[in-house]
């Protein structure tokens, strides 16, 4: 040991010797690895916090003041006083479905098809929120599946003018909320809009009787609003899925004859089953979570009934009861997209990639493939915006005024602390899972995952009865020693709305860091262990600078998703508080859309990053590239 400037340098003697004794204390620090329960109660933690709202829903819709299921189920879900035939049709579909889609089942049997056609049409006849809500889902659902798959195959296969812009473009709508898309037809196709003021100029029309123009304010009106925001999810996905697929399947396919069209119908569509299963659930689950854009269509879906049975009625155990059956809408979305998933594997029985031969589409075919693959974008997004443009431009001075800038700043607070929580949450579930891998964490933070699924009226519900317990808790107790009242500390606060926001948004930074935390391998953690670095300590100094662009990324998409969040916002925020979403619904509900269209467009502008970051991550996904 030699000594320089006052510290120790160790001779190549001593550091060889440490050296070749590294690779045998990380084997037996491998042997005899031990992680602290910490960890695990750390996730507990968070579990409980996450389960909260789900349990005290289910506890208060089996424990109301008054029993109303009766009133619920005949005029509320199903409009009247529904048939045991019909309850006995839809059920014998239901188990009919399960059957044919079964994981050992085809991947997709006429059987299939008309149990799920049947029993949407079952459900589907009744004029209450569950009819209303069943129709909203499949409509969408289908739209997006059949706009999705035919872009993304038309853009991954094919050479057409102008297809990497269409690409790009076609993921835009995502950023564009369900609600302000909502608002925007609204002001272009209704009675006094300029579409149809035109119509009536041209023609010499003097009332809608004169003649037929279709109405955005309807069920039909919001399955296509649905469709052209949210068919970005199944574009992603199955562009995603079409990317990694191998080459040489496809061209064995047309060395057999398949023509084509024959190649992506037998081959190409069938592997990428998962892809479009998990697309379209993230559809569905969007459309049982908008209340936006329903209320203000007019259709009465569930998740429109909890907000009216609870502001309206003031009656919470009906809204829970509500409540309880969007869970079982939730439960039987996540069990239907595992049986349609299955228990087949895909994978490539190779490590060498061959690039995408594509397709050169010349003449009318390329133009016309780039309109078909434009034509979403231009009703998802840029036919909304101008009509936002339009509106912002003519809007009075008061637009930009103090309220607009207050809400701009609470919106931008409330998602930046939750991106921030939801963030540190993720971490700490992710790397729970990596250094305390057992039979509880494993299975919990999958769980912790699902919090997505969970509609905002729902989360919004179960967390204000616990909160107004402990602060009713709070002041009884201040008031019984000190003679002080403390009020409402946590109900109806700020805290709350991070709490819900954390809550539904976590899995969106769980995911992103979970792929972060796979790609460090574990033999770093194994030297800083057998170095004498705790779990903790390795976290700090050797995960954290390594994972910096997935935390960067998880708190990026938190923030955009908090900023567009309406339904739990609307039903916890504090009195006299805006955001710019509650902000905008407020103004589109006194028909003052106008001065709305300045915070509309900020939403817009800011979701627009994570979105085109996670086109170029999808676009970019081919193995070997």
């Amino acid at each position: 040991m030699s000594w320089q400037s006052g510290f120790p340098v160790p001779s190549l003697g001593e550091t060889t010797r440490k050296l070749a004794g590294l690779g045998q204390r990380v084997n037996r620090w491998r042997g005899k690895r031990r992680s602290s329960p910490l960890w695990t109660i750390a996730v507990a933690s968070i579990m409980l916090v996450m389960a909260l709202p789900i349990v005290t829903v289910v506890v208060l819709a089996l424990t109301p003041e008054e029993n109303i299921w009766p009133h619920l189920v005949a005029n509320v879900l199903f409009g009247h006083p529904p048939m045991i035939a019909m309850f006995l049709a839809g059920l014998g579909c239901v188990g009919l479905s399960f059957y044919a889609w079964r994981p050992t089942a085809p991947a997709a049997t006429p059987l299939g098809y008309l149990s799920v056609a049947a029993l949407v049409l079952a459900l589907g006849s009744f004029p209450g929120s569950i009819g209303q809500t069943v129709l909203l889902m499949s409509g969408a659902g289908i739209l997006t599946i059949v706009t999705g798959t035919v872009a993304a195959w038309l853009v991954t296969m094919y050479r057409f003018p102008a297809r990497a812009i269409v690409d790009r473009l076609l993921v835009i709508p995502l950023a564009m909320p369900t609600y302000i898309i909502a608002y925007a037809y609204v002001e272009l196709l209704d009675y006094a809009g300029p579409l149809q003021t035109f119509v009536r100029d041209l023609f010499g029309f003097r009332s809608s009787r004169d003649y037929w123009f279709p109405e955005i304010r309807s069920i039909g009106g919001a399955v296509f609003i649905m469709a052209s925001v949210l068919y970005p999810y199944v574009y992603l996905t199955a562009r995603a899925s079409f990317v990694q697929q191998s080459v040489c399947a496809l061209e064995v396919a047309r060395t057999l004859g398949r023509t084509p069209l024959g190649v992506f119908w037998a081959v190409a569509l069938p592997l990428a089953r998962p892809a479009l299963v998990a697309g379209v659930a993230l559809v569905l689950m969007e459309c049982l979570n908008d209340i936006g854009a329903v209320e203000y269509l007019g259709v009465q879906t569930l998740t429109a009934s909890v907000y009216s049975t609870w502001m309206q009625r003031s009656n919470l155990g009906g809204a829970a009861q509500i409540a309880t059956v969007m869970l079982g809408f939730i439960v039987v979305l996540f069990a239907a997209e595992r049986m349609a998933r299955g228990s087949a594997q895909i994978h490539h029985t190779t490590g060498r990639y061959r690039s995408i031969p594509f397709h050169d589409l010349t003449g009318w075919k390329g133009y016309t493939a780039a309109a078909v693959c434009a034509a979403p974008f231009v009703a998802g997004f840029l036919v909304p915006v101008l009509v936002l443009i339009r509106l912002a431009w003519t809007a009075s001075e008061d637009a930009a005024g103090n309220r607009f800038f207050e809400a701009a700043s609470n919106s931008f607070f409330l998602s930046a602390v939750a991106a921030g929580v939801a963030v540190w949450l993720a971490l700490t579930l992710g790397y729970a899972k990596r250094v305390a891998a057992n039979g509880f964490t494993r299975p919990a933070v999958r769980i912790a995952g699902l919090g997505y699924a969970v509609p905002g009226t729902v989360l919004a519900l179960g967390l204000l009865i616990p909160l107004a317990g402990l602060d009713n808790s709070i002041d009884a107790m201040m008031r019984s020693t000190f003679g002080v009242s403390t009020g409402l500390l946590f109900s109806g606060s700020i805290f709350a709305l991070i709490i819900a926001y954390s809550i539904r948004f976590l899995a969106v930074g769980l995911g992103t860091i979970e792929a972060g935390l796979e790609r460090i391998s574990p033999n770093l953690d194994a030297a800083s262990r057998a170095l004498g670095e705790t779990a903790l300590s390795t976290l700090v100094r050797v995960h954290l600078p390594l994972l910096l662009p997935a935390l960067g990324s998880a708190g990026l998409l938190v923030f955009v998703d908090a900023m567009k969040e309406l339904p739990a916002t609307l039903l916890l925020r504090p009195f006299n508080f805006d955001t710019l979403a509650t902000h905008i619904y407020g103004l589109a509900a006194l028909e003052q859309f106008e001065e709305a269209a300045l915070g509309a467009l900020t939403i817009v502008a800011v979701g627009l990053i994570p979105v085109l970051l996670l086109h170029r991550a999808v676009a970019g996904g081919r193995p070997g590239s």
